[in-house]
């Protein structure tokens, strides 16, 4: 079963970013072509019934198989990034952390009105960041299709902040 390839490869990686965390690290997944074109094809092959007019990665982790996933379905692939970090016009949507606050930016001009956008990134913990892109996606007049995530940290309830945008969640790993 795919659950446990990729679990088996994530490396768990105590006390980081800070003491207290287990940190679910998924670059090990990225040494074996094989697992990372099973991890795409699973995600295309969730969405086949939703088909999103675009993809929506968030910086940096979502931007590895948020941009295969959008190339695989032949559909744009769109960075959110974090504040700073994009060179043309940008819209911004600032959101509180634990400790303080983050900001995260898009191109103003990268959403059409009406189109059904998927958010992608690698881990869904709090919810805090793939809310944040789905209100950026709404400030331009799209609507978010669904949430896809390597994995998930069920614990945390993140699922649960981001049902007000859409109930179609995806995630390959749970813990």
């Amino acid at each position: 079963m795919l659950e446990e390839k990729i679990k088996s490869v994530i490396r768990d990686v105590p006390d980081f970013p800070k003491p207290g965390i287990l940190f679910k690290d998924i670059t090990p997944i990225l040494h074996d072509h094989k697992l990372c074109s099973e991890i795409v094809d699973a995600f295309a092959e969730k969405l086949s019934e939703s088909k999103p007019d675009a993809i929506v990665g968030i910086e940096s982790r979502g931007f590895l198989f948020g941009f295969a996933l959008a190339n695989k379905l032949q559909i744009p692939f769109i960075l959110v990034r974090k504040a700073g970090k994009l060179p043309y016009k940008k819209i911004a949507f600032e959101y509180s952390l634990e400790y303080g606050t983050a900001k995260v930016e898009m191109h103003e001009d990268e959403i059409k009105k009406g189109w059904n956008v998927l958010i992608h990134d690698d881990l869904l913990a709090t919810g805090g960041t793939a809310e944040a892109a789905a209100k950026l996606i709404q400030m331009q007049g799209g609507n978010v299709s669904g949430f896809a995530f390597l994995v998930e940290l069920e614990f945390l309830k993140g699922t649960e902040k981001l049902q007000q945008y859409s109930k179609n969640s995806i995630s390959l790993v749970r813990y």
